[in-house]
């Protein structure tokens, strides 16, 4: 349960296998935007929340799912009734929902990464933007050795910074200044660590970016090989800065209910390619999600107990 999306994910998986997807089941809530003044997520978001969920559970059910690893990311984590929602998603749907923290995301999706290209990959750098959050992850191994989650997804920051459509001028800037100051602030901590041997982004937001920049289509299969380069998206912000959510929607794989985040996605792209100094990031079609399923696994693998927690890292 994603701040764009609920996602059912049905797969065929077992230890020592590549996950191989089997179903899909998904529906765009994008509850990032459905925070009231306070910061807590609507009653009718909770209402839809609970009706999707609901209705996933069903889908599992019917593709004969053997079990279910439900989890939410920053929407619920950071919600000021977030607590509630979980109480009361459980009561009407007996889904008991894991929620990750945001270094919990950055390294199950940097898992993903590493799994995905191997070792030969070196020091990998991941970016990942979210509905709510980006997350950024540094390291060697399976598992990163630097890893942050900045509250700049793009659902979060469309909300709370471009109320135009098309946004004004004046805000833009403001979230371009806003979101390059809070980036600069944790490159520090990734610079003392020496320049990455591969740059990768995941996530919906980059596979747009680079589908308009030029990528191939998704119908060419996870295997094509995906690329984004800073120079190129540079020339598309301000274009996307001009456009209005319908127009955006028209371009090659822009979803209607994303097409209205995606200037606010290319901001963040932007700077973080710019500030951690990459020129070209490749696209990685695993993310959080086969993140979770491949620490599952791993766990079955060790003989872990049935539903031990997902953030349990101990070989």
């Amino acid at each position: 349960m994603g701040s764009n999306t609920v996602h059912l994910l049905v797969v065929d998986a077992h230890p020592g296998a590549r996950p191989l997807p089997a179903y899909s089941h998904k529906a765009e809530l994008r509850l990032a935007e459905l925070l009231d003044e306070h910061g807590a997520i609507s009653d009718a978001g909770v209402d839809r929340l609970v009706g999707t969920i609901a209705d996933a559970l069903r889908v599992s059910e019917d593709k004969g799912a053997e079990d279910v690893l439900p989890f939410a990311t920053s929407a619920v984590r950071e919600a000021a009734n977030g607590e509630a929602v979980l109480a009361r998603v459980e009561a009407e749907t007996g889904v008991r929902l894991t929620v990750l923290s945001g270094e919990d995301e950055s390294r199950l999706t940097f898992l993903a990464v590493r799994r995905w290209y191997g070792w030969s990959a070196g020091r990998l750098l991941v970016l990942d933007i979210g509905g709510g959050s980006l997350e950024v992850g540094y390291g060697m191994d399976e598992y990163p050795d630097a890893a942050v989650s900045l509250p700049l997804g793009a659902g979060r920051l469309t909300g709370a910074w471009l109320p135009g459509d098309p946004p004004t001028p004046e805000d833009v800037r403001s979230l371009r200044r806003h979101v390059r100051a809070e980036i600069a602030r944790t490159v520090p901590e990734f610079a003392r660590l020496g320049r990455p041997d591969h740059a990768v982004g995941t996530s919906k937001t980059f596979k747009q970016l680079a589908r308009i920049a030029g990528a191939a289509r998704s119908a060419e299969g996870p295997y094509a090989q995906r690329k984004l380069r800073r120079d190129v998206l540079e020339e598309w912000v301000p274009r996307l800065a001009a456009m209005t959510a319908a127009q955006r929607s028209t371009l090659p794989g822009v979803s209607v209910g994303r097409a209205g985040q995606l200037l606010a996605g290319a901001l963040v792209a932007d700077a973080a390619m710019d500030l951690f100094g990459v020129d070209e990031l490749e696209i990685c079609p695993w993310a959080l999600r086969e993140g979770v399923i491949l620490r599952k696994l791993d766990l079955i693998s060790n003989e872990a107990a049935p539903g031990a927690a997902l953030t349990r890292w101990t070989p």
